[in-house]
């Protein structure tokens, strides 16, 4: 029996082996993650609840301009609570960056029909007919979530090496499982309707997630570090399986992007120094705002 029977549990977790909160080096890293929230909180908020950060978290935006194009999105009643949660924790994410390393403002961000129909065109190499609508229904809201929350991932995997501080470290810890959940359950409902076809394009579920993932390796530069909901046997897990629920390496490991790539995705140039895309204006933060004086 061990010694401790009787004793009440300790609360509080082992002491750090660097006994320091936050590095200076550890603020940008994190605070270029801002750009991803502020943009999934307010497609979220605006997708289920019709309003966004400026109504729902008065001063959170810290003054910077509106999204452009967001609305509310015709969602039915499987698919709206999912979002409506989702929007929350993405308010409570970019409040515990800014608690954890400070804020930048948000920057301008394009979240119109029109510029995810660009996404989709460009994913397909040609425009479709009508263009695509991510606010039209249930369905292309889910696919339009498989085109931003997943980058989230892929920056947290790549800012974990860069950090220290045990405070960043935590934080950076929390921000990764909530987003990695929120991506697999957006994967598993696209999963659940892969052969279904996406009207009225008759192109299925699981191309759509196969060309907008082909899309992004193409404009991230550094080789597959994107995968869509079904692979070649060899690429599946141990090489032994197509089903593709979590996109992951040969290891079965989340992949990692560094900010340059996420920015030439995001910008949809594929160059972190040309802006468009989601943030016309460029994104916000030391790190992205750098490149744009090269």
């Amino acid at each position: 029996m061990s010694s401790n029977h009787g004793k009440p549990p300790s609360c509080q977790p082992p002491a750090p082996h660097v006994p320091v909160a936050v590095f200076p080096y550890d603020v940008d890293p994190v605070q270029f993650a801002l750009n991803l929230e502020y943009n999934e909180a307010e497609f979220f908020l605006h997708g289920a609840y019709g309003q966004g950060l400026d109504q729902i978290a008065p001063g959170m935006a810290m003054g910077g301009p509106p999204p452009v194009g967001a609305r509310k999105a015709n969602l039915d009643e499987k698919t709206l609570p999912v979002i409506k949660e989702f929007a929350l924790q993405e308010v409570g994410h970019i409040r515990a960056i800014k608690r954890t390393v400070g804020g930048i403002p948000r920057p301008r961000i394009d979240l119109s029909a029109d510029n995810f129909a660009r996404v989709m065109d460009q994913a397909f190499g040609y425009r479709l007919n009508p263009p695509f609508d991510p606010y039209a229904n249930s369905l292309n809201f889910l696919l339009a979530c498989y085109v931003i929350p997943y980058l989230g991932i892929n920056g947290y995997v790549g800012t974990n090496p860069m950090i220290d501080g045990y405070k960043t470290k935590e934080l950076v810890a929390g921000l990764l499982g909530v987003e990695a959940g929120q991506d697999a359950v957006f994967r598993a409902l696209l999963f659940e309707r892969r052969g279904e076809a996406v009207p009225p394009y008759n192109i299925t579920v699981a191309e759509f997630t196969d060309r907008v993932s082909a899309l992004r390796n193409r404009l991230g530069r550094c080789g597959v570090k994107d995968e869509g909901l079904t692979v070649p046997r060899e690429l599946g897990a141990e090489g032994a399986i197509c089903t593709n629920v979590l996109s992951a390496d040969r290891d079965s490991l989340s992949y990692a992007r560094t900010p340059a790539q996420l920015l030439g995705i995001l910008y949809l140039t594929g160059d972190e120094r040309k802006p468009g895309g989601f943030y016309p204006e460029g994104a916000n933060g030391k790190i992205a705002r750098s490149f744009l004086g090269k």
